[in-house]
């Protein structure tokens, strides 16, 4: 469907980070909320600095973009692939949707 923007579950990114195919990490969040909870692989470029940071962004792998509930990084995601990064998807429900399902000892916010 043209416009869909796609996106990976948690169980899905867990499944990733578990087995052997390269990917990359983009956290899209503020750094007050990096400080409160993030996963340690995460490339962390808040969205607002993204236009300017965007050759740092690794194009050869999978590119899963992540806020705090999804909404933020679909929109990057959007953008992202708007701007010739066919390789990024959203990943749905964001940090807090990992913290609920994947590892319950993250704290939430």
């Amino acid at each position: 469907m043209q416009g869909e923007i796609p996106a990976l579950s948690v169980g899905d990114l867990a499944a990733l980070r578990a087995g052997p195919e390269a990917y990359a990490l983009l956290d899209v969040r503020e750094p007050w909320e990096v400080a409160l909870s993030a996963l340690p692989e995460a490339l962390t470029i808040p969205m607002n600095e993204l236009p300017d940071r965007l050759e740092s962004l690794p194009a050869d792998r999978p590119l899963v973009v992540l806020c705090h509930h999804g909404q933020r990084s679909g929109q990057v995601t959007a953008w992202l692939r708007r701007h010739g990064y066919d390789n990024a998807v959203n990943l749905e429900g964001g940090i807090d949707a990992w913290a609920r399902t994947v590892d319950p000892a993250m704290p939430t916010y």
